[in-house]
């Protein structure tokens, strides 16, 4: 039994051993630079810069359809691809964005339209993803829409 555990213990050095060496030598100057480098490139991220977060329209009628444009920059390391631009409602439509990549400090834009309706004060949330660390941002727009004057008023 001695014989046998001695036998299977001196195997696996030789084992181990051999591994260790031919692994070794496997290991090329070119692929660890590549490795290197690669892994230096994943930390870059584009990141996405908004001339504004917020637009207000200000008080409008009932119904009327309005928009505004909301400008950004890439400022990161990378370039940025959007690839979707989603807003909370289907009254509110995001649209006319690139879906190029957009180099390190070029600019771009897409437009808003909101069809006016609900009524007082609305906010909504345009979501945008993008190839940034966070993976979305949020714009909002806000306005306060006037009661509709032709609406039936209930009657008490």
């Amino acid at each position: 039994m001695n014989k046998l555990i001695l036998g299977l213990g001196a195997l696996c050095l030789v084992a181990f051993t051999s591994c260790k060496e031919n692994a070794a030598k496997k290991i090329e100057a070119s692929n660890v630079a590549a490795a290197a480098e690669r892994d230096a490139s994943a930390s870059k991220f584009p990141v996405i810069e908004f001339d504004k977060k917020e637009h207000d329209f200000g008080e409008i009628e009932s119904r009327a359809a309005v928009e505004t444009t909301f400008s950004y920059t890439n400022s990161g390391d990378a370039p940025l691809v959007i690839t979707d631009i989603k807003s909370s409602c289907g009254c509110t439509v995001p649209q006319d964005w690139s879906r190029e990549p957009l180099a390190p400090g070029a600019s771009g834009k897409f437009t808003v339209k909101f069809n006016g309706s609900g009524s007082n004060k609305i906010t909504k949330t345009i979501t945008v993803t993008a190839n940034t660390e966070k993976g979305s941002e949020v714009v909002k727009i806000t306005a306060f829409v006037k009661p509709d004057p032709n609406k039936a008023k209930p009657t008490s």
